[in-house]
């Protein structure tokens, strides 16, 4: 399976975010897994490009030629698929990959995720989708999508496109076993 993963980019975050990235890297090469990810070797997208191969993994990164500049992208990607925008990034990345996996991260992370999981609901895709929500991360996040369903602005299947995991191997369980279906649009009015 190829797992596409979104995650932070900076240096600038405490030290167990990156531990349990990169041990979810590991073990999603541990798994026989493939890793698609952004191309960059700070933050959360380079704990996680380094524990999947450490793990042996194949790493497929994916870039816009803006970003290749000393220092930016990871240098041991099996293999680096250079896009001119970051929106032909984010399509390539979505074709590639059989699961997406949401690890803690800013503006960018979050419209990616947004993004996926908007797909699904109007069945664009049926792939899994997962939070790796470490040290609560995502608790304010979830607390805000259960808001606007509560407000009426989102419909409650919504929270049944995904998923919320504080462990990796029950995460990897759950995009290994996933088989339910995107809801038709439809289902959300």
């Amino acid at each position: 399976m190829k797992i596409c993963v979104y995650g932070a980019s900076s240096n600038n975050i405490h030290e167990s975010f990156i531990k349990n990235t990169e041990e979810l890297g590991f073990k999603l090469a541990s798994r026989g897994h493939s890793l698609v990810f952004g191309g960059g070797t700070n933050g959360l997208m380079g704990a996680i490009a380094r524990g999947t191969t450490r793990g042996g993994g194949e790493v497929i990164g994916v870039a816009p030629t803006f970003f290749n500049v000393d220092g930016v992208l990871y240098e041991a990607c099996t293999k680096m698929i250079p896009t001119e925008t970051m929106r032909e990034r984010k399509q390539i990345m979505e074709d590639l990959s059989d699961a997406f996996i949401m690890t803690p991260g800013g503006i960018g992370t979050f419209e990616e995720f947004f993004e996926i999981l908007t797909l699904k609901q109007l069945a664009r895709h049926a792939k899994p989708i997962a939070i790796f929500n470490v040290d609560g991360f995502y608790d304010p996040l979830l607390a805000f999508l259960q808001h606007a369903i509560d407000e009426g602005f989102m419909n409650e299947r919504a929270k049944n496109m995904f998923d919320v995991f504080t462990d990796a191997d029950a995460l990897l369980d759950y995009l290994e076993t996933d088989k339910k279906e995107a809801m038709l649009y439809k289902d959300f009015k």
